[in-house]
């Protein structure tokens, strides 16, 4: 068969067209993965400055709510986390058995206590970082003999609720947290949280030291990370 330039001309005329497509389409590719990289790196960092940021308020604001307290929370049977869990751990002293009544005792550490925790989480230094102070409460797992676990459960539940929100209401009513009642209602809550997450000694329960109350604190860094998130999406 005798060659026919100008056929062989023809395909590599469409061959050109074809490589450059692909070629482009390459270069597309690799500066959208380019750009994808540079925005996961950026989203990383600013992550990372949050997580900075969070660990550093948290650093201080333990430090300060340990200067403050540092020489009641034995007097008041109390002990202060790295998390910034303040912990009412001794039972006698918060509430008669099956009852949601704050104990005499309990009323007077409570009017001792948070008006001052109250000043420094509503001070001008942490009042924007923080989202909401949880009063909980927690029972042990047993209620009496006879009972089911499951019932044991939710007489616990409807006891713990009951009275961490008599613990909030009592704190609500405090005249030395006047200044700043209208802040702690848009932040204060009450979490009764049964059972469900029971002190642990030696890998069993310890039904004494699972009776507690505790004022926990959340900042707005979970928020700002989840923001964060919600946009790289």
């Amino acid at each position: 068969m005798p060659f026919d330039a100008h056929h062989h001309h023809d395909k590599e005329d469409h061959w050109i067209p074809l490589s450059d497509l692909m070629t482009g389409l390459m270069m597309f590719f690799l500066l959208l993965a380019v750009a994808f990289m540079i925005k996961v790196e950026a989203d990383s960092d600013k992550i990372k400055g949050v997580a900075i940021l969070y660990d550093q308020l948290r650093s201080d604001l333990h430090d300060d709510l340990a200067a403050e307290f540092q020489n009641d929370l034995g007097r008041w049977g109390a002990e202060l986390h790295p998390d910034l869990t303040l912990r009412f751990k001794e039972p006698e002293v918060l509430f008669d058995t099956g009852s949601a009544k704050l104990k005499p005792k309990f009323t007077e550490i409570l009017d001792e206590f948070f008006p001052r925790y109250v000043a420094i989480l509503a001070s001008d230094k942490y009042r924007d970082s923080i989202t909401e102070i949880r009063v909980e409460g927690h029972t042990s797992s047993l209620w009496g003999q006879g009972v089911a676990a499951e019932e044991a459960y939710f007489k616990n539940m409807e006891l713990s609720q009951s009275r961490t929100r008599s613990a909030l209401q009592y704190v609500l009513q405090l005249p030395a947290i006047d200044r700043d009642r209208a802040w702690l209602r848009s932040h204060l809550t009450a979490n009764g949280l049964s059972s469900s997450k029971p002190v642990i000694d030696d890998g069993k329960e310890s039904a004494l030291k699972s009776q507690r109350v505790e004022f926990k604190i959340r900042t707005d860094a979970e928020r700002r990370i989840a923001t964060i998130l919600d946009v790289a999406r």
